[in-house]
């Protein structure tokens, strides 16, 4: 599972320190842009195995992720 951050995106920083620090195995990274730029701009968001995914806050989208990881970890 990748799952990248855009170092522009204001939510990034706590999110990505959560996920890195529970999930040290995962492929996790801030990238330059992710070409998601209109919803970079409105709130905080990442990109799961290319799926954009965002949240109202940081706390809404680190749920978000891990709730796909928990459901990939199932599925694998």
């Amino acid at each position: 599972m990748k799952i990248r951050f855009c170092e522009h995106n204001k939510g990034k920083g706590k999110v990505y320190r959560r996920l890195t620090d529970e999930f040290p195995d995962l492929n996790i990274k801030i990238k330059e842009c992710v070409k998601q730029c209109g919803a970079c701009r409105e709130n905080p968001m990442a990109t799961v195995d290319k799926k954009k995914i965002t949240g109202k806050d940081g706390d809404q989208l680190y749920d978000r992720i891990v709730e796909l990881i928990k459901k990939a970890t199932k599925e694998g």
